[in-house]
């Protein structure tokens, strides 16, 4: 099997697997399933060793075999190990696309307004943003870097604290001017509709309304009503409608009261967040020019 085959057999085989389906490793290669199957099929007469047990029924069709799962993690890391490589033959300059992923709200909110500094000082370098609430496979994906709220764990990926976040009760001034109790007053909670954050759904360290009031020491007002919403930059946005209260993230809501859009509730009361923004990457890419530089930026303009 000459070298080009064997490598297109082996990225075949490592889809297959890691998919467990042919068809979606055609999908995520561009060709069809019957060329990977034949790939994959070639690759095994090659070696002289079934890959995978093959299934017509049930929820998985493709089953590794022993030796293909002790082989695969070594032709994974391979794999990134070659595409690092590449990258480094490249990396005398910033030029190129980098790839960032990050949440829906953290790219709206925070980063969107912020991005055309990075850009100036690296005109030579396209930023590709991959808007996602899942947590992207950065080697399937593609990803250069990303950011991500948590705490600060990832498999495979080194994490650097970004910012610490605080959580406070904001609406909109209209609000206010519609309300004849001063913005000081609990019981100004009683009276109007509580937004509530559902974008990190069952995160048991997410703080939720009753934890904050649990903190602040202030009795959970049973008679309102209530906005759910699975977006942080949509909940900040029915707020700044005058729709109601929001818990809002100090780093999404920052610009929001620096234009007077909204205003803090209560701000003598204060809850920090177990949970903090984190810039991931991989720790071997992070000698890539471009990587860096995002990193480093990242950094000061969270400073």
């Amino acid at each position: 099997m000459k070298l080009p085959s064997y490598l297109n057999a082996l990225r075949a085989f490592e889809a297959s697997a890691r998919n467990k389906s042919f068809s979606a490793a055609a999908n995520e290669l561009n060709v069809t399933p019957a060329a990977v199957g034949q790939l994959v099929r070639g690759l095994e007469d090659w070696l002289g060793v079934a890959l995978f047990h093959r299934s017509t029924s049930g929820k998985e069709r493709l089953i590794t075999t022993a030796p293909a799962k002790r082989a695969l993690p070594i032709i994974q890391e391979g794999f990134e190990k070659l595409s690092l490589g590449i990258e480094t033959l490249k990396e005398d300059a910033l030029a190129g696309a980098l790839t960032v992923t990050v949440s829906p709200a953290f790219a709206t909110k925070w980063l969107m307004p912020r991005i055309d500094r990075f850009q100036s000082r690296n005109p030579g370098t396209d930023v590709r943003l991959d808007i996602s609430l899942k947590l992207l496979d950065f080697i399937s994906h593609n990803i250069d870097i990303g950011v991500r709220y948590g705490s600060g764990s990832w498999l495979g990926l080194n994490a650097e604290l970004l910012m610490h976040e605080e959580l406070f009760p904001v609406c909109s001034p209209a609000l206010i001017l519609r309300d004849t109790k001063p913005i000081s007053d609990t019981s100004f909670f009683e009276y109007h509709t509580l937004i509530h954050d559902l974008s990190l759904g069952d995160n048991l360290e997410f703080v939720t309304w009753n934890k904050w009031f649990a903190k602040a020491g202030i009795p959970i007002p049973i008679k309102n009503r209530s906005m759910q919403i699975n977006n942080s930059a949509a909940v900040l946005q029915a707020a700044i409608d005058g729709h109601g209260i929001a818990l809002a993230r100090s780093a999404m809501v920052a610009d929001d009261i620096a234009s007077g859009r909204l205003i803090r509730l209560v701000p003598d009361i204060s809850y920090t967040s177990e949970l903090s923004y984190f810039v991931v990457y991989r720790a071997d890419h992070i000698s890539i020019p471009r990587i860096r530089a995002f990193r480093d930026w990242l950094i000061q303009e969270a400073r």
